[in-house]
């Protein structure tokens, strides 16, 4: 008769203690976010947040009350900016990553706006507003100025991640100078900036240039109009600091080098204008040519000219008048055509849908100055109005 062996049964391990351990962090993390502060913006991402959507029916059945519910509670999740910012984080450390958001992660801390192709719908934008602005110019012989600032991936190309394959952005220029120039008088920063390349420029964390690289530009300005400049030795400066622009709201970089922003509290009045017709408008507000409420928001750059309003009129110092056409870019070079001229003009087609003709005619004004940026100008569907024929008899 063989030996009998005895063995031990093992006991099985209950899996409930995992499964309530689990169901107490779900519960956990609900409770958190049923209780955790709703909030109305994503100040570091520069945007409102999404709200629970109304519930109905139909949109349960169509599955958009079911994207809209996932949207609130992707922005409302507790600590968001805390979990986001770690992730980041960990993209760049861990994974060595030189992009996010579209934002290039350059050397020294420098952030750039990845432009590695122009498509084929942004190469007709292009084609469209350069001979927009052609045609407006040939309109206005004598009269227009046209400024087409570079990107500072152009300026500072050493700060590029190595071998970020950019588009040609110079070859660029240099057609759309060549093409614009036939009938306005051109302004090519590149040479003037290239040299000054050591000077605050742009800044590091946003899209726009800065005041110093604003004020660059503008004494390139007056060299070419005969004008003395305005005087920064005369005049006492502010300067704002903990600036977080554009670039850092998409990326997040953990160990972002904030900007400042200098600017200089002059006296001069801007009026903002409701636009109620073509060459119509009604004074809205009266105000400063900065607000300087704003550089307590996350956008503080948007304090220039209190943002991009459709017509705007500004009382200068000096004598004649200017209609400046622009993109946000201009917003922190106005301010110093108030030591050359009388009256500043301001239009932002963004909100304002005519033509200038009518505008130039009726309030009288000199010149015209078209300030963009490169980026925005090749994409922007709103410049095509600067050529429309007024309608008014």
């Amino acid at each position: 008769m063989g030996k009998v062996v005895y063995r031990k049964e093992k006991k099985s391990r209950s899996p409930y203690p995992l499964l309530i351990l689990g169901a107490v962090v779900v519960f956990g993390f609900s409770l958190v976010n049923l209780v955790f502060p709703k909030r109305d913006q994503l100040e570091l991402e520069n945007r409102k947040a999404a709200q629970l959507p109304a519930f109905s029916v139909s949109a349960l059945l169509d599955g958009s009350w079911q994207s809209g519910f996932a949207r609130r509670m992707q922005d409302q999740f507790a600590l968001r900016d805390v979990w986001v910012n770690t992730q980041r984080a960990a993209d760049e450390i861990v994974f060595q990553k030189v992009e996010e958001g579209g934002i290039l992660l350059g050397k020294d801390h420098w952030m750039f706006t990845k432009l590695f192709t122009v498509d084929d719908a942004t190469q007709k934008q292009l084609a469209k507003n350069v001979q927009a602005v052609s045609d407006f110019a040939a309109a206005h012989p004598g009269k227009v100025t046209f400024l087409l600032a570079p990107s500072a991936s152009v300026i500072y190309p050493e700060e590029l991640p190595t071998g970020a394959p950019m588009a040609d952005e110079n070859t660029m220029l240099d057609d759309i100078f060549t093409t614009v120039g036939q009938n306005a008088s051109v302004l090519d920063l590149r040479p003037t900036f290239t040299a000054d390349q050591n000077e605050y420029l742009y800044f590091k964390t946003d899209h726009h240039w800065t005041p110093n690289g604003a004020y660059r530009a503008y004494e390139q300005f007056c060299a070419m109009k005969g004008l003395t400049p305005f005087d920064r030795d005369a005049h006492e400066s502010i300067t704002v600091t903990d600036f977080q622009g554009t670039h850092y709201s998409a990326t997040r970089l953990w160990n972002v080098e904030n900007d400042e922003i200098t600017y200089y509290p002059l006296k001069n009045e801007m009026t903002i204008y409701r636009i109620t017709g073509e060459a119509s408008y009604e004074p809205e507000t009266t105000e400063n040519l900065i607000n300087t409420m704003k550089f307590n928001t996350r956008d503080k750059y948007a304090a220039f000219l209190d943002g991009n309003n459709g017509y705007s009129v500004i009382e200068g110092d000096g004598e004649g008048s200017i209609l400046v056409v622009k993109d946000s870019y201009a917003n922190s070079f106005i301010p110093y055509l108030t030591a050359n001229y009388g009256k500043i003009g301001v239009v932002d087609f963004r909100n304002f849908k005519y033509g200038l003709d009518s505008t130039i005619e009726q309030e009288g004004y000199d010149e015209v100055l078209i300030l963009y940026n490169f980026q925005t100008f090749i994409a922007d569907s709103d410049l095509i109005y600067i050529s429309r024929p007024s309608t008014l008899q």
